[in-house]
């Protein structure tokens, strides 16, 4: 539930940046160059004047926009792949498990920054990279899962009773393994947060003055030592949002475990 009021408080943030932040995003004041938190500026002020606070309210969207499109991509591309290849079995089953298998040996992050400076340094294209990047997770996942649930009676009732294979699949089993899915879409947009951050970093995300808490992080790591609170709000924001996913994913895991009920 921590993390459940966590994500709405982020949503809101997002959602209402405009209203919430009180200094333009963009705007340079050279006569308040890295000031410390203070009434007029909570978060204090970065290396060429702008509010802290203002555009680590505005990175909200993007974190956010980032984890919800990435996991959609991996969502849309995933399951449906993963469906098939548990419920078909055969050679399909054997191709799509080798491509997982290939697509898995490559660590998660390298790939999404092979992918994202292949297309080019924007929000856009790093959603895309990460979002395909992901994609094995859930074809595994789904296989796994249908799997198991295409020996079980309800779905050997309906082969009985002369259901095509189609509906199934459609009406029968995938149904039945959404509930983890949903856990899993809940840890991947926390891992998809960390990974747009990581992009940004490098310069491959959103593109300055764009906010962005990675493209943040990069600036004041060359102020750490004079202006602090440049690194710590933009990284404690970063902490905030994984976190909460994190939980509200272990929370769901215990609530549709049909073990824990």
């Amino acid at each position: 539930m921590i993390g459940l009021m966590l994500i709405f408080a982020l949503i809101l943030l997002a959602i209402f940046a405009p209203d919430i932040a009180p200094y333009d995003v963009v705007k340079q004041n050279y006569g308040l160059v890295r000031k410390p938190p203070s009434w007029a500026h909570w978060f204090g002020t970065d290396e060429i004047g702008r509010d802290v606070f203002s555009r680590v309210v505005w990175g909200t969207r993007a974190s956010l926009l980032a984890g919800v499109v990435s996991v959609s991509i991996s969502l849309m591309l995933g399951v449906p792949l993963g469906l098939l290849a548990g419920f078909v079995g055969g050679a399909i089953d054997q191709f799509i498990s080798r491509l997982t298998d290939a697509f898995l040996a490559c660590p998660f992050l390298i790939l999404a920054i092979a992918l994202a400076a292949f297309l080019g340094p924007s929000l856009t294209n790093a959603m895309i990279a990460i979002g395909v990047t992901a994609t094995p997770i859930f074809v595994r996942l789904t296989r796994g899962q249908t799997l198991a649930a295409k020996v079980e009676d309800y779905v050997e009732a309906a082969r009985a009773v002369g259901n095509p294979h189609w509906r199934i699949a459609l009406r029968h089993v995938l149904p039945n393994i959404v509930p983890p899915l949903l856990v899993q879409v809940s840890l991947a947009i926390a891992g998809a947060i960390i990974a747009e951050a990581a992009l940004s970093f490098l310069g491959l995300g959103q593109q300055p003055p764009a906010p962005s808490w990675g493209s943040m992080l990069n600036t004041a790591q060359r102020f750490i030592s004079q202006a602090p609170w440049m690194a710590f709000w933009p990284g404690f924001a970063i902490f905030c949002a994984v976190l909460s996913f994190n939980l509200l994913g272990d929370g769901l895991r215990d609530a549709l475990d049909p073990r824990h009920k």
